[in-house]
């Protein structure tokens, strides 16, 4: 089991989440123990990434928010989090 590691911006949306939603924010925590448990249920909805990014993975926490993390030898490092439009906006 990979250690999950956390950008600074996900920290901080996470900790406002946690204050405003703290149901949704136990449903991310759920999601995200269920990827390093078990990353093939199907309510994660893992996929790979595809186009200019490399060795990037998508979760869903629910039908409409997603995290976006790469994967290492060492951890999963998410930076990326937010509603379907929010994460797969091109910039």
């Amino acid at each position: 089991m990979k250690p999950l590691k956390f950008s600074p911006d996900i920290l901080k949306q996470l900790n406002e989440i946690k204050k405003r939603d703290s149901k949704f924010y136990k449903q991310i925590l759920k999601q995200l123990n269920l990827l390093q448990q078990n990353p093939e249920i199907k309510s994660l909805r893992l996929h790979r990434i595809t186009g200019k990014v490399e060795n990037t993975w998508s979760i869903s926490i629910n039908r409409n928010f997603r995290m976006l993390y790469t994967e290492t030898d060492d951890e999963l490092y998410f930076y990326k989090m937010g509603t379907h439009n929010e994460v797969y906006r091109k910039k």
